[in-house]
């Protein structure tokens, strides 16, 4: 990359808009007043270079592409448990199955207060700090010492560092007898081969619908987009394709291999869902291979290349928009400055239009019609479902949002799980029995806001009992995640969300369905 950049700039002319550029910053060096810093100069140039082109083009230092690439890469070194910090304290909630600690003895309840001696309880160290310390190369070995309910004193583990893997798949279960339900977090590396293995479950299970989850899923891979989107359609179908000024146009089509291309499909999606999701639930949409439910899509439709810097930062330069089948833009305007298009969602709930449909208008020019069935479907600005579902605003009030933002919640179900989980492993030994005869108690509920009240956080007493019953929900399903897994986490909250509830009421009745599908 270094030698590219060399070449351009020797290849320039006199006049050149990068040459003068060149020269300013070669002025700056070497005639300025006083000392300046020339990498973070370079990166304030960059910075705003890149500003004014549109929303997505970014610029990123070593540290930050680090970051940003460990969520999508599939995995990371470290030691594999889940925890929560509780009062300056790590209690560990679960362990990686087959990871280092659970390998070496390590156990949920555990809490970890000291790391290669060094104190990390009690000592007001942030959850990066820890992180930090926690992780490393694979093969190199870290010393926790650990307390555990009914020891006296510390225990010690040595262990040795892996590869420990991040899942893009947050839940896979049967919703009922036939219906699927596999929920997507985000499009990594691993995406494609997660979902497929979990259709092959469900499949196995007796699925023959899917509803799948893209409620907040933020985008990723394209082609982990793509891949997904080929499980359910038949071989030559265009599932997107991308174009730019200096891109030429290329297809993605489906092959013959898709493994779910019979059987109802059901996409969930909402304001959160973005770039690849839109791919997915758009290429469903115009292809009709099923319904998109839920509220309209966030509307990335831009393709960033990577290009790398000597330095091991990073662009993120748009080269591209990605397209429909239908020949959909998704992309929503940014003609009005980043500023503006960060407030799009905001602007969204002012205007009433995610708790009512009525309030979303789109002009005719971004009128599509979906390939075989002729349905009209628009661009311009995400994709936009076929049956919407408002927001519910009724439970969330101050009280809840401030219970939830100081953390209050988490480290109530921590603590109320660490003092109580013998008694309900012993009590609940599955799923079934724990989420018919567990109940949240008006004791937990008097707990948890004077937990609340402890931190000096004011609760109004008529919020907080409008909240009650989300309360009471997020406490169970929280509970029902440490106690089994993560999609028991999903299967209690669930049970109030209105998008998955009509997806399989919408499923179970095979009028309402088709007629969506064949207006």
């Amino acid at each position: 990359m270094a030698s590219l950049v060399t070449m351009t700039l020797n290849a320039q002319s006199e006049t050149s808009p990068l040459r003068k550029l060149n020269l300013a910053a070669y002025a700056v060096d070497k005639f300025y007043v006083d000392s300046v810093n020339d990498n973070k100069l370079v990166e304030d140039a960059i910075i705003g270079m890149l500003k004014e082109l549109d929303p997505h083009s970014t610029y990123m230092n070593a540290d930050e592409v680090k970051e940003m690439n460990e969520p999508l890469q599939g995995n990371f070194d470290g030691i594999g448990v889940q925890f929560n910090m509780l009062n300056d304290t790590l209690f560990i909630i679960n362990t990686v199955a087959g990871g280092p600690s659970e390998k070496v003895g390590v156990m949920a309840g555990d809490r970890i207060i000291a790391v290669n001696d060094t104190a990390i309880a009690g000592v007001k160290m942030t959850t990066n700090d820890i992180m930090k310390r926690l992780r490393g190369p694979k093969g190199t070995q870290v010393k926790i010492d650990v307390l555990r309910r009914g020891t006296k004193e510390p225990i010690t583990f040595r262990i040795n560092r892996d590869k420990i893997p991040i899942y893009s798949i947050d839940a896979t279960y049967m919703a009922d007898s036939e219906t699927g339900y596999i929920r997507v977090s985000r499009f990594g590396a691993t995406t494609w081969e997660e979902f497929v293995e979990a259709l092959q479950k469900l499949k196995a299970d007796g699925m023959k619908n899917l509803i799948l989850d893209l409620q907040g899923n933020g985008g990723g891979y394209l082609n982990a987009a793509i891949g997904m989107a080929n499980e359910f359609l038949d071989a030559n179908q265009l599932i997107v394709y991308t174009e730019g000024r200096k891109s030429p146009r290329e297809d993605a089509l489906s092959n013959s291999n898709g493994s779910f291309k019979q059987g109802k499909l059901i996409v969930l999606v909402d304001e959160s869902s973005a770039s690849a999701s839109e791919i997915v639930s758009g290429a469903v949409q115009d292809l009709d291979r099923g319904l998109i439910v839920g509220r309209r899509t966030f509307g990335k439709g831009l393709v960033q290349r990577p290009i790398p810097l000597p330095d091991g930062s990073m662009m993120r330069l748009t080269v591209s928009r990605y397209y429909t089948p239908a020949g959909r833009s998704i992309q929503k305007p940014y003609e009005n400055g980043v500023e503006d298009y960060n407030k799009d969602l905001i602007n969204r709930y002012n205007s009433g239009e995610l708790t009512n449909s009525d309030s979303i208008h789109f002009p005719d020019s971004l009128k599509f019609k979906t390939i075989y069935k002729g349905r009209t479907v628009y661009g311009g600005g995400g994709i936009m479902p076929d049956l919407f579902i408002p927001l519910d605003t009724t439970r969330y009030t101050d009280a809840h949002r401030d219970i939830v933002a100081n953390g209050i919640l988490n480290q109530y179900v921590t603590y109320y799980f660490d003092h109580h989980q013998q008694e309900l492993k012993k009590k609940y030994p599955d799923f079934n029995s724990f989420d018919s005869g567990f109940k949240v108690t008006h004791e937990m509920l008097k707990q948890l806001r004077d937990d609340a009240e402890k931190e000096k956080i004011k609760i109004d007493d008529e919020q907080f009992k409008q909240s009650e019953s989300l309360i009471s929900l997020q406490i169970k399903a929280l509970v029902a995640r440490d106690l089994f897994d993560i999609s028991d986490y999903f299967r209690v909250i669930n049970t109030e969300n209105e998008s998955y509830m009509k997806a399989l009421e919408l499923i179970h009745d095979d009028s309402a369905y088709n007629k969506l599908l064949n207006p």
